[in-house]
């Protein structure tokens, strides 16, 4: 997992590791994760075919909104709901799947770059 110094980093939570339990954020370990500039907060995450927008109420409310949502599916790449992506898209907000490793990744670097995003990690196992 990349680190950045002081002078790059952006303010709020980010991910320092990934262990067998889970995503490590400021000294927690989250099985599965909702990161927003703000806050790291454990997640009840559904199962990918059952996530709806209801599951992802607490970075819609957001303000303002994200610019777009990077959904970690678990330990491979799968395709969000069609239905999840539409509702979304309808928000203004695109979605950025990927596997959670990746996303975590990403996740990193782009708040290093100090951009408005949203994210949602499923569980490793």
């Amino acid at each position: 997992m990349p680190r950045f110094d002081k002078g790059s980093a952006a303010h709020g939570p980010v991910v320092q590791a990934i262990t067998d339990q889970g995503f490590s954020v400021d000294g927690g370990i989250y099985r599965a994760l909702l990161l927003t500039p703000e806050r790291a907060e454990q997640w009840p995450a559904p199962t990918l075919d059952a996530l709806t927008i209801d599951d992802l109420a607490t970075l819609l409310r957001l303000e303002p909104s994200p610019e777009f949502l990077l959904l970690g599916t678990g330990p491979t790449l799968k395709f969000p709901p069609r239905a999840l992506v539409r509702a979304l898209d309808d928000r203004g907000i695109g979605i950025e799947a990927m596997d959670s490793r990746a996303a975590a990744r990403t996740w990193g670097l782009l708040r290093a770059e100090e951009r408005w995003i949203a994210a949602a990690l499923m569980p490793l196992v």
